[in-house]
C-alpha cells in the first residue's frame, strides 16, 4: 500500500501520520513505542490510529431516523449487520498545514448513501516533550443541523511493557451492556461493579470490548485514561466532551506476538444516530474543535 506519510518531531518524540484514514501510525519517545505501531506499506490493523467521524462505533442495521425519515448508510460491518466507525477512515486526507513538530490533514465528504450532509473534517497532529496532542475539527457545509459524534481508535502501548503487566485506569463510572453477537447496546448504561478502573484494575486475564461512559473530568477540566505499569506506562487524554471510552483488548496485535489494548475516546456511545444519546449538532456553517492526546507515565525504563 503506497500511502504519502508525515513524520513529525520535537526532542526526543516522534510520530508519523498516514494519508490513510489520517491514522496515527507511530507515537515514540527515544525511539520506545507509546503507541501500536504497523509496517508503512500495510493497511491500519484492526482500526489502529484511525479517526471515526461523524460516528463513532456501531448504528444498528446501517439505519438511523432523520426528521421522520429513516436514513440508510452502507452495511461495512456486514457480518453484523452494522455501519461501524463514520465515513472517513479509508479516505484519502490531504496535508493543509505542515512543520517540524505539526501536521494538519483534511478531507471534504459530501453526501453518502444515509448521509445528507456535506462537511469537512480536519485533524491536527501535534508532539512535543508531554507526547501527543490530536485535536479534531468539523465544519457543517449543508444547510440543515447536522448531527454528529467523534471518536478514534488509539492503541496506547505502555513502553516496553507487556500490557498483561499493567492495569487499566478510566475515569469512566458505567458500562454499557451490548449484544454479544452484533455488540450493539442492549440497555441503558450501568454502574461499573466488576472492575476497578478508579483504582486501576490488573490486565492479566481481562477481555474487553465494551464502552464505558460518565468519563468525569479532574480539576484540570480533562478525561484521563491510563495503563500502566511498574516502570511507568501512557496516558490517554481528552476534553470533557470525549464522555465515553471504548476499550478493546486484542489477543495479539499483527507483528507484536502480544497483546494490545485499545482506549478509544468517544463523544457519544455506539448507536447513538438512534438513541440520541450524547450526539452533537452543527448548525449549518457553524464549527466544532475538540482534542485528546497520549503522553508518556515517568517511570523506571518507561
Amino acid at each position: 500500500m503506497d500511502v504519502e506519510q508525515w513524520e513529525i518531531r520535537s526532542g526526543r518524540a516522534r510520530a508519523v501520520v498516514s494519508a490513510h484514514g489520517a491514522g496515527l501510525r507511530v507515537l515514540e519517545r527515544d525511539g520506545v513505542p507509546y503507541a501500536e505501531t504497523y509496517a508503512a506499506d500495510q493497511a491500519p490493523p484492526m482500526g489502529a490510529g484511525a479517526v471515526l467521524v461523524p460516528w463513532p462505533n456501531r448504528v444498528a442495521d446501517g439505519q438511523w431516523p432523520l426528521d421522520g425519515v429513516t436514513q440508510h448508510l452502507n452495511l461495512t460491518e456486514p457480518d453484523r449487520g452494522n455501519a461501524i466507525h463514520g465515513l472517513v477512515r479509508h479516505e484519502e486526507w490531504t496535508a493543509t498545514a505542515r512543520a517540524q513538530d505539526s501536521v494538519t490533514l483534511s478531507v471534504l465528504v459530501d453526501r453518502r448513501p444515509g448521509w445528507p450532509f456535506t462537511f469537512e473534517t480536519t485533524v491536527t497532529y501535534f508532539v512535543d516533550d508531554s507526547g501527543l496532542t490530536v485535536t479534531h475539527g468539523l465544519r457543517n457545509l449543508s444547510e440543515d443541523p447536522m448531527p454528529f459524534g467523534v471518536g478514534t481508535h488509539p492503541y496506547p502501548r505502555p513502553g516496553n511493557a507487556d500490557v498483561d503487566d499493567c492495569a487499566l485506569t478510566l475515569a469512566a463510572t458505567t458500562r454499557l451492556p451490548v449484544d454479544p453477537e452484533r455488540l450493539l447496546p442492549s440497555g441503558p448504561a450501568e454502574p461499573i461493579t466488576d472492575f476497578d478502573f478508579a483504582a486501576g484494575q490488573p490486565l492479566r486475564g481481562v477481555v474487553l470490548d465494551d464502552a464505558f461512559g460518565g468519563c468525569e473530568p479532574g480539576a484540570d477540566g480533562l478525561v484521563r485514561h491510563a495503563v500502566t505499569g511498574p516502570g511507568g506506562g501512557v496516558e490517554v487524554w481528552a476534553d470533557a466532551v470525549f464522555k465515553w471510552v471504548q476499550v478493546y483488548t486484542a489477543a495479539e496485535f499483527p507483528g507484536k506476538g502480544q497483546r494490545a489494548v485499545a482506549v478509544e475516546p468517544m463523544t457519544c456511545p455506539p448507536d447513538a444516530l438512534n438513541s440520541g444519546e450524547d450526539v452533537l449538532v452543527l448548525a449549518p456553517g457553524d464549527s466544532w474543535t475538540g482534542s485528546w492526546g497520549i503522553s508518556w507515565v515517568e517511570g523506571e525504563g518507561a
